[in-house]
This record gives structure tokens, sequence and C-alpha cells, in this order.
């Protein structure tokens, strides 16, 4: 029997090195019909795992309670294994240059405990080279193991949406390559037992890493492009919203919004990019104007807040702002590389005191990360203004006059609506005193201004 053969009748196992928003969905799908190690480095988050708590909330907790996935920080485990996916990381540093460390570590750690006859497929985001002219050599040098002989490689770009309840790890084409075409049919194999969309078996090593590269960088363009739209529009006196819902009556017209553009993919992964075509003397134009584009949104969110404040007469120094979310994106948890900190930072440059709130995320983990101490909704009010940054569920179930009951003001009255509130009393407020910078547009504008609001989105 081959590996594929062997991994399908459980007599093989595979291994998950780097149990996060990829490799733990990836760890629990294999594990419905394989024998499937997890590994993470964090006996914290493993241990989360052991007692039936999803840290990602991508499978939920009776997934994790009811999965056979053997749960590890003991490296020694993965010696039990001839399969290994490594899943992890691969961030930036603060000159924009690719930070590999995670996924250097990673493959060390493998090396050190892959027997031969292992194949290792490597599912971090990295730019085209990578497995083959960094991750290969640190496996042979760790391992004493020689390429092509005694072990083989593989890559397959992971493309799960953190938060996505549609586009799930099973209902996505996955691309999967490898060193020869033996390696290449039996990964596909293998990740066929799970993919319910089937894979795309790419030509070589190389043009599979550049096909995930480009999916983000792509994506990253086209948001800068209408975030440049929202500049301008702004400018102009003229609601982008407006704007692009009348173009979208086009049939071909691309279907993307303005907003701040975090994350650990759309991110970071085009300096991935532009890190590799600079190496080779290029010096990128489009990707590089995009990032840049994207990566100073968050002034020009503050920079309008603070505007729309001046102009309804509030005092900037010491005024309370409430940031509701901090999430790099709506309904998920993942704070990673979240663009509403540089929000942040530019409104304390103005003396503004934030206020963030967000149920969803690890309150620890956004203090360890970005010293920032999160407030619980009850506790918030008296402010001077309100910046919905992230349109969780939990914010958008109410309503504009429940939002009233957040801001600073000495008339406070009863008002009776026919469902409860979920907020504080709801107050009547003077006209445009109510500055609301609606990020992505969730509430209407119109109703908004006819309440009182100073009505602010990208």
């Amino acid at each position: 029997m081959n590996l594929y053969e062997k991994i399908k009748a459980k007599e093989e196992k595979i291994s998950v090195v780097g149990l996060g928003y990829v490799g733990m969905p990836l760890a629990v799908s294999f594990a419905k019909l394989t024998s499937v190690i997890g590994f993470d480095i964090s006996q914290e988050k493993v241990q989360k795992y052991i007692d039936g708590f999803d840290v990602t909330n991508e499978v939920g907790n009776e997934a994790i309670r009811n999965t056979t996935v053997n749960f590890t920080a003991d490296e020694n485990k993965l010696k039990e294994c001839k399969f290994h996916i490594v899943a992890v990381p691969t961030p930036i540093n603060q000159d924009k240059t690719p930070n590999l460390t995670p996924v250097i570590e990673a493959t060390k750690l493998v090396a050190r405990n892959m027997t031969k006859g292992s194949v290792i497929v490597f599912e971090s985001t990295v730019y085209p080279g990578v497995t083959e002219e960094i991750c290969i050599p640190v496996l042979e040098n760790e391992s004493g193991l020689k390429y092509l002989k005694d072990f083989k490689v593989g890559y397959s770009p992971e493309r799960i949406n953190p938060g996505d309840k549609v586009h799930k790890l099973e209902s996505i084409v996955k691309v999967v390559s490898g060193s020869d075409e033996e390696t290449l049919e039996t990964i596909a194999q293998i990740y066929e037992l799970i993919i319910e969309a089937g894979v795309h078996r790419a030509e070589s090593i190389k043009v599979a890493e550049a096909a995930k590269v480009i999916e983000n960088s792509q994506r990253d363009i086209n948001i800068a492009f209408m975030n440049e739209l929202s500049i301008v529009f702004n400018e102009m006196g003229i609601d982008t919203k407006s704007v692009l819902e009348a173009a979208s009556t086009k049939w071909n017209f691309l279907n993307f919004s303005p907003g701040l553009v975090g994350g650990h993919c759309i991110g970071v992964d085009p300096y991935y990019f532009i890190y590799k075509a600079e190496e080779l003397g290029y010096h990128s134009q489009i990707i590089l104007s995009g990032r840049k584009i994207n990566d100073d949104m968050g002034k020009h969110v503050a920079d309008n807040l603070i505007k729309r404040m001046i102009k309804a007469n509030i005092n900037i120094k010491n005024a309370r702002v409430g940031i509701l979310g901090i999430a790099f994106k709506e309904n998920c948890p993942d704070v990673r590389n979240t663009k509403v900190t540089d929000v942040i930072e530019e409104l304390e440059e103005y003396g503004v005191n934030t206020i963030v709130v967000d149920p969803l995320v690890d309150s620890q983990e956004v203090n360890k990360e970005y010293g920032i101490n999160l407030a619980r909704f009850e506790e918030v009010s008296d402010l001077d203004a309100v910046i919905l940054a992230v349109p969780h569920s939990y914010f958008t179930e109410m309503n504009l006059v429940d939002l009233k009951s957040l801001y600073r003001t000495p008339i406070a009255t009863a008002v009776h609506t026919t469902t409860p509130s979920l907020f504080h009393e709801n107050k009547n407020f003077t006209e445009n005193s109510l500055v609301l910078a609606d990020l992505k547009g969730v509430f209407s504008k119109n109703e908004a201004e006819n309440l009182g609001y100073s009505y602010w989105r990208l």
C-alpha cells in the first residue's frame, strides 16, 4: 500500500503543525476520516482544545469536543506521523519585509521528528521559492535525511476565510503541488478525502506559492482602488456607497467596497510578493501603491472623525470616543494585524480618550499585543462620538435610536419602542450633535441624519 492508502486505512497518521485559524479546522476535518495529531507550541491553546473550547470560533466548541484529534504540545508525538502539514503564520517585520521565523522554526521542529518516507506539505503563505530554497535545506540539515530520497515535500496554500460560515475549508477548491508527480498525486488524493470542492494540481511548487500571493494581492489592489475613490468622493461631498450602488447595476462591475484592510492575509501577503520582486531588481508599482493607500486609511478615518467633532462644537482634548470592534473583520475573533489600532493611535495623537469594545475577541490577547484594555459594553456611556469600526452582529442588532444611549448629553427622556432595548435609556439630541463614523455603511445614512446624527462612512 502507498502512503495515501495507509493514511486512509489509519495505518499511518497525519500531523498538523500550528493549530490556529488554518490548522485547527484542517485537523478536525481530517480527523473525521484519518488519524490526526494536532500540534502547537502553545500549551495554553492546546489545553483549551483538550477542554473542548474553540479559541478560533471556526468549527465551534461541539466539534472540538467530539473530534478525535490528538491535541498536543509534545513534539515527540510527531514521530508517529508520516504526512506532516505545516500551517503556521507568516507575518511581516516592522520594515514590511517577510518574517519567515515561524515557518523556519516549524520546519526545524518537523525535521527533528520526521522519519524516512515522510511527506511534508507547507500551507503557510510565502513568496515563490521559499519551500524549495529555504525549507528543504532546513529539513535536510536538521533531520540528516536527503530530499527526494528519504522525504518529499509539497505546497498547498491555505484559502480559509476566517469567520466565513459559507466558504469553508471543505467547499473551497484546494491548490496542491508536489516535488514530483508521485508526490503530487499522493498529496492530491489525501486532500481529496476532505475537500468536497476538489483539488487543482499545480504544475510546480513555485506556481502554487505564487497563486496564493497574487490571490490576496489582487483583492488588496481592488480595495485600495475603492479606498482611493472614497477619499476623493469625500472631498467632493459625494457619498461613496451611493456611487457604488449606482455603478454596480452594470453586470460586469466588480463588487468591492472601501474599508480598513488588516488581517493575516490581505494586509500582509502583498509584501511577500513585493519583497521577492525587489530582490530580483523590479520595483513594484501597482501593488506597492495599493498597499500605501490601504495602510493610510486609519489616519483618514481619524482625521474625518475629528473634523466632524469640531463642526459639532465638541472639545477634542479628552473627548470620549467609543470604538465598536477591534477584530480585523466582522464576526471573527481574530485581531492579527487589525487596522482599527491605526485609528485608535491617530485619535490618541489628538488627545482623544478611546473606549474600545469587542465582545468577540480575547481581551488578554488584545492587551498583550496592542496594550489596549477593552471595556465591557455595559460600561460604555457619555461618549462624544462613536466609530462602528467592525460590524459584528452583536453591534448591528442595535438600531440608531438605541445607539443614542451611548452619547454624552444632559437631556434624557424615555422612548417607547416595540422591541426591548439591549442598551441604556434612549435620549433626545439636537440636530447633528451625534458624531457617528459607520465605516462599512451598516446604517441608513438618511435615517441617521433625520435622527440628528452627523453621519460619515467610507
